[in-house]
């Protein structure tokens, strides 16, 4: 399996943390494409990461929308 480059752009905020991994939104270039949202576990040095999920720009102001709605 080929190792995954990321580069983290733009941290927009944390939760709490419990545990090893802190919950994350930042903005994240992934194999050096453009920057996407980027929602996952982080430990605190950057180097290890939980499953996640990514957003581009139309899909997290979509989701931002709906949540909106929802709340």
């Amino acid at each position: 399996m080929a190792d995954v480059e990321f580069k983290i752009v733009e941290h927009l905020f944390s939760l709490q943390s419990s545990g090893t991994f802190r919950k994350e939104l930042n903005r994240v270039s992934w194999n050096k494409r453009d920057p996407v949202y980027d929602f996952r576990g982080w430990n605190e040095d950057h180097t290890k990461m939980t499953k996640g999920i990514t957003l581009t720009m139309d899909e997290f102001e979509e989701f931002i929308a709906k949540i909106k709605e929802e709340f």
